[in-house]
Protein backbone atom coordinates (compact mmCIF):
# COMPACT_ATOMS: atom_id res chain seq x y z
CA UNK A 1 0.00 0.00 0.00
CA UNK A 2 1.48 3.52 -0.87
CA UNK A 3 2.07 5.74 2.03
CA UNK A 4 2.15 9.43 1.33
CA UNK A 5 3.36 12.36 3.46
CA UNK A 6 0.96 14.64 1.47
CA UNK A 7 -1.95 13.76 -0.92
CA UNK A 8 -2.64 16.40 -3.63
CA UNK A 9 -5.44 16.42 -6.64
CA UNK A 10 -2.88 15.04 -9.16
CA UNK A 11 -2.38 12.14 -6.84
CA UNK A 12 -5.39 11.14 -6.18
CA UNK A 13 -6.60 11.39 -9.66
CA UNK A 14 -3.71 8.77 -10.29
CA UNK A 15 -4.83 6.20 -7.68
CA UNK A 16 -7.03 3.07 -8.85
CA UNK A 17 -10.37 3.39 -8.24
CA UNK A 18 -11.44 1.76 -4.87
CA UNK A 19 -8.01 1.51 -3.71
CA UNK A 20 -6.26 2.31 -0.76
CA UNK A 21 -3.71 4.64 0.55
CA UNK A 22 -1.65 5.06 3.97
CA UNK A 23 -1.36 8.81 4.68
CA UNK A 24 2.24 8.77 7.10
CA UNK A 25 1.68 10.38 10.65
CA UNK A 26 1.14 14.35 10.49
CA UNK A 27 0.54 14.10 6.57
CA UNK A 28 -2.11 15.86 4.92
CA UNK A 29 -4.83 15.45 2.27
CA UNK A 30 -5.89 19.04 0.31
CA UNK A 31 -9.25 20.08 0.02
CA UNK A 32 -9.58 19.02 -3.53
CA UNK A 33 -7.76 15.55 -3.54
CA UNK A 34 -10.43 15.04 -0.30
CA UNK A 35 -12.71 15.33 -2.81
CA UNK A 36 -11.77 13.42 -5.48
CA UNK A 37 -10.24 10.55 -3.67
CA UNK A 38 -14.55 10.16 -2.11
CA UNK A 39 -15.85 10.52 -5.42
CA UNK A 40 -12.73 7.74 -6.71
CA UNK A 41 -13.72 5.93 -3.63
CA UNK A 42 -10.07 5.86 -2.35
CA UNK A 43 -10.10 4.68 1.61
CA UNK A 44 -6.95 6.66 3.41
CA UNK A 45 -5.16 4.95 6.24
CA UNK A 46 -3.41 7.16 8.49
CA UNK A 47 -3.60 10.46 10.49
CA UNK A 48 -4.76 13.69 8.79
CA UNK A 49 -3.00 16.97 9.57
CA UNK A 50 -5.44 19.22 11.53
CA UNK A 51 -7.87 22.32 10.09
CA UNK A 52 -4.35 24.59 10.28
CA UNK A 53 -3.10 23.79 7.02
CA UNK A 54 -6.14 23.32 5.30
CA UNK A 55 -6.05 25.67 2.40
CA UNK A 56 -2.40 26.08 2.16
CA UNK A 57 -1.46 23.66 -0.66
CA UNK A 58 -1.17 25.57 -3.96
CA UNK A 59 -3.17 23.72 -6.62
CA UNK A 60 -1.07 21.32 -8.09
CA UNK A 61 -2.48 20.51 -11.92
CA UNK A 62 -3.28 24.21 -12.80
CA UNK A 63 -5.65 24.23 -15.81
CA UNK A 64 -6.89 28.41 -15.28
CA UNK A 65 -4.62 31.45 -15.06
CA UNK A 66 -4.77 35.38 -14.67
CA UNK A 67 -2.22 37.23 -15.99
CA UNK A 68 -1.42 40.91 -15.77
CA UNK A 69 1.29 43.50 -15.79
CA UNK A 70 1.79 47.21 -16.02
CA UNK A 71 2.88 48.91 -19.03
CA UNK A 72 7.04 48.07 -18.81
CA UNK A 73 5.28 44.73 -19.24
CA UNK A 74 2.60 44.64 -21.24
CA UNK A 75 4.90 43.07 -24.48
CA UNK A 76 5.95 39.66 -22.47
CA UNK A 77 2.27 39.15 -21.15
CA UNK A 78 0.93 39.00 -24.21
CA UNK A 79 3.51 36.80 -25.21
CA UNK A 80 3.30 34.63 -22.27
CA UNK A 81 -0.99 34.88 -22.83
CA UNK A 82 -0.84 33.85 -26.27
CA UNK A 83 2.16 30.97 -25.10
CA UNK A 84 0.11 29.57 -22.12
CA UNK A 85 -3.21 29.24 -24.10
CA UNK A 86 -1.56 27.15 -26.97
CA UNK A 87 -0.49 25.00 -24.38
CA UNK A 88 -4.33 24.63 -23.65
CA UNK A 89 -4.74 26.82 -20.63
CA UNK A 90 -7.19 29.11 -20.04
CA UNK A 91 -6.19 32.48 -19.46
CA UNK A 92 -7.59 35.49 -18.03
CA UNK A 93 -6.25 38.80 -19.17
CA UNK A 94 -6.22 41.57 -16.38
CA UNK A 95 -4.50 44.04 -18.38
CA UNK A 96 -3.01 46.28 -19.43
CA UNK A 97 -2.99 46.69 -22.97
CA UNK A 98 -1.21 49.58 -23.94
CA UNK A 99 2.19 52.32 -22.91
CA UNK A 100 0.07 54.38 -20.97
CA UNK A 101 1.64 54.45 -16.99
CA UNK A 102 -0.38 52.36 -14.61
CA UNK A 103 0.53 51.85 -10.94
CA UNK A 104 1.19 47.95 -10.60
CA UNK A 105 0.16 47.32 -6.90
CA UNK A 106 -3.35 47.67 -8.77
CA UNK A 107 -3.27 44.71 -11.63
CA UNK A 108 -1.26 42.75 -8.84
CA UNK A 109 -3.67 43.53 -6.39
CA UNK A 110 -6.50 42.01 -8.93
CA UNK A 111 -4.57 39.18 -10.35
CA UNK A 112 -4.31 37.41 -6.93
CA UNK A 113 -7.84 38.09 -5.41
CA UNK A 114 -8.91 36.32 -8.44
CA UNK A 115 -6.50 33.24 -6.98
CA UNK A 116 -7.87 34.32 -3.35
CA UNK A 117 -11.16 33.79 -4.32
CA UNK A 118 -10.00 30.56 -6.56
CA UNK A 119 -12.07 32.30 -9.68
CA UNK A 120 -8.71 30.63 -11.25
CA UNK A 121 -6.05 28.38 -9.69
CA UNK A 122 -2.82 30.55 -10.48
CA UNK A 123 -1.86 34.05 -11.53
CA UNK A 124 1.40 35.29 -13.48
CA UNK A 125 2.64 39.33 -12.47
CA UNK A 126 4.62 41.56 -14.46
CA UNK A 127 6.39 44.52 -13.92
CA UNK A 128 9.75 46.09 -14.51
CA UNK A 129 11.56 44.12 -11.97
CA UNK A 130 8.85 41.64 -9.89
CA UNK A 131 9.14 43.05 -6.84
CA UNK A 132 6.87 45.39 -6.53
CA UNK A 133 4.01 43.05 -7.81
CA UNK A 134 5.25 39.95 -5.55
CA UNK A 135 5.03 42.43 -2.43
CA UNK A 136 1.61 43.92 -3.74
CA UNK A 137 0.19 40.34 -4.52
CA UNK A 138 1.55 39.18 -1.05
CA UNK A 139 -1.15 41.98 0.98
CA UNK A 140 -3.58 39.95 -0.12
CA UNK A 141 -4.95 37.49 2.12
CA UNK A 142 -4.94 33.47 0.44
CA UNK A 143 -2.32 34.87 -2.24
CA UNK A 144 1.74 33.44 -1.98
CA UNK A 145 3.37 35.37 -4.94
CA UNK A 146 7.59 34.70 -5.05
CA UNK A 147 9.33 37.11 -7.94
CA UNK A 148 11.76 34.32 -9.80
CA UNK A 149 14.12 34.91 -12.37
CA UNK A 150 15.42 31.79 -13.19
CA UNK A 151 14.43 28.20 -13.18
CA UNK A 152 15.42 27.08 -10.01
CA UNK A 153 13.95 29.86 -7.93
CA UNK A 154 10.83 28.97 -9.66
CA UNK A 155 10.66 25.47 -8.41
CA UNK A 156 11.38 26.24 -4.75
CA UNK A 157 8.99 29.51 -5.00
CA UNK A 158 6.17 26.16 -6.11
CA UNK A 159 7.75 22.85 -3.88
CA UNK A 160 8.94 24.85 -0.73
CA UNK A 161 6.61 27.86 -0.68
CA UNK A 162 3.49 26.89 -2.10
CA UNK A 163 3.37 30.14 -4.22
CA UNK A 164 0.45 30.57 -5.69
CA UNK A 165 1.05 33.84 -7.84
CA UNK A 166 4.44 34.21 -9.66
CA UNK A 167 5.54 37.88 -10.46
CA UNK A 168 7.95 38.43 -13.26
CA UNK A 169 10.48 41.24 -13.93
CA UNK A 170 9.98 42.69 -17.82
CA UNK A 171 13.77 44.35 -18.03
CA UNK A 172 15.15 41.46 -16.31
CA UNK A 173 14.44 38.62 -18.29
CA UNK A 174 13.71 37.32 -22.02
CA UNK A 175 10.73 36.18 -23.33
CA UNK A 176 12.07 32.20 -23.86
CA UNK A 177 13.59 32.65 -20.34
CA UNK A 178 10.30 33.95 -19.02
CA UNK A 179 8.73 30.63 -20.56
CA UNK A 180 11.30 28.26 -19.31
CA UNK A 181 10.38 29.85 -15.64
CA UNK A 182 6.44 29.74 -16.42
CA UNK A 183 6.61 26.13 -17.68
CA UNK A 184 8.94 25.06 -14.20
CA UNK A 185 6.54 27.06 -11.81
CA UNK A 186 3.67 25.35 -13.20
CA UNK A 187 5.06 21.82 -13.17
CA UNK A 188 6.05 21.98 -9.98
CA UNK A 189 3.71 20.81 -6.75
CA UNK A 190 4.48 20.84 -3.39
CA UNK A 191 5.09 17.29 -2.06
CA UNK A 192 5.45 17.41 1.27
CA UNK A 193 4.03 17.90 4.74
CA UNK A 194 6.90 19.94 5.92
CA UNK A 195 6.40 22.39 3.81
CA UNK A 196 2.56 22.83 4.69
CA UNK A 197 3.55 23.06 8.20
CA UNK A 198 5.99 25.88 7.46
CA UNK A 199 3.10 27.83 5.74
CA UNK A 200 0.91 27.54 8.37
CA UNK A 201 3.84 28.94 10.41
CA UNK A 202 3.98 31.88 7.89
CA UNK A 203 -0.31 32.32 7.73
CA UNK A 204 -0.01 32.62 12.00
CA UNK A 205 3.37 35.42 11.61
CA UNK A 206 -0.06 37.25 9.80
CA UNK A 207 -1.97 37.13 12.81
CA UNK A 208 0.50 38.75 14.72
CA UNK A 209 1.19 42.45 15.81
Amino acid sequence: MKAFDIITEADARGLAIGSSVTLNTGGHVTPLAADTLKARRITVHGGVAGADLDGLAPVAAIRTLAIGSDHSGVALKGALREYLRQKGLSVLDVGTDGPDPVDYPDIAAQAARLVARREVDAAIVIDGAGLGSAIAANKIDGARAAMCNDKTLARYAREHNGTNVLALGATLISTDEAKAIVDTWLGTPMGEARYLRRLAKIRALEKTQ
